[in-house]
């Protein structure tokens, strides 16, 4: 694997495998990798001939009251596990290399409909600044296929949007959200809870299977069903951020004649917010 920082090395790179025939594929990501990560390389070495990852803490997508300076950079831990998933080429800009007249004077891409509601109501500018970056991306290596976790499930509903309304030649791939053995999704931010709080963070998910069997069960008073789970996740120490049923592909709010459902939540544990989805689909056997 070879790692490269600058654009003009990226676009050599990339163009001398290119011209040799091979199926460009691209892993973006923050970096502080975690199984999930590597999954999505393990995925993508399956379905493109040159793996292409990237790692960019972007600061267009943190608020001002968010956790870009205490974000987690570890390049060399990162590279060590790209390395062993098969990646051919890390990415690993300078800020001032993706924005070099500043993020304040760059271009942004906005994404109506799906980026409005849910993470995107609660922080403002944040889609607009995944679907900046991820574009910026997508014209520097113009991959044939790119991947995302399904963990951040608005964020992937963000991208499908903009590549399908950009006309992007490019497939976008959703992959399963990879879990602890006690169903908590992975994320570089579980780094941030204390002992004690990583015990009690697998709530949210127990709360997302309990809403599901429900619905499962017949039940669409969608409203009930959210108000009881953040009672579970209330009493369990946690603070409400969103819990919300929506239709799947649109993500406004579900009605009772939906059948293609995803259920998503967003909680503080302590100072750390997490965030986690369920998609359910009522049309397919259990």
């Amino acid at each position: 694997m070879i790692t490269l920082h600058t654009v003009a090395e990226l676009r050599a790179a990339v163009t001398a495998a290119r011209n040799t025939g091979k199926l460009i594929g691209l892993v973006p990501t923050m970096g502080n990798l975690h199984s999930g990560h590597v999954a999505l390389v393990t995925e993508m070495r399956e379905r493109a001939d040159f793996v292409v990852a990237s790692i960019f803490v972007n600061p267009l997508q943190f608020g001002p009251n968010e956790d870009l300076d205490s974000y987690p950079r570890t390049l060399a831990a990162d590279q060590e596990k790209l390395q062993q998933a098969g990646c051919d080429l890390l990415f690993a800009p300078s800020v001032a290399e993706v924005y070099p007249n500043g993020p304040s004077l760059q271009t942004r891409i906005s994404v109506p409909g799906v980026s409005e509601g849910l993470c995107g109501a609660k922080r403002p500018g944040h889609f607009e600044g995944v679907a900046t970056v991820v574009s910026k991306l997508f014209n520097l290596v113009q991959p044939d296929v790119a991947i995302f976790g399904q963990k951040d499930y608005q964020q992937l509903a963000v991208i499908r949007a903009m590549v399908r309304d950009l006309n992007m030649p490019i497939e976008i791939i959703g992959a399963a959200t990879v879990r602890a053995e006690d169903g908590l999704a992975l994320s570089s931010r579980n780094g941030y809870l204390t002992p004690e709080q990583r015990q009690v963070a697998p709530v949210i998910q127990r709360v997302l299977q309990d809403i599901a069997s429900a619905i499962r069960g017949g039940e669409r008073r969608f409203e009930s069903l959210t108000e009881k789970g953040d009672q579970q996740l209330s009493t369990a120490g946690l603070r409400l951020d969103y819990l919300e049923v929506c239709q799947a592909s649109s993500l406004r709010p579900a009605t009772s004649q939906d059948r293609d459902l995803v259920i998503l939540v967003a909680a503080f544990l302590g100072t750390t917010r997490l965030i986690d989805n369920l998609h359910l689909d009522l049309d397919q056997p259990v």
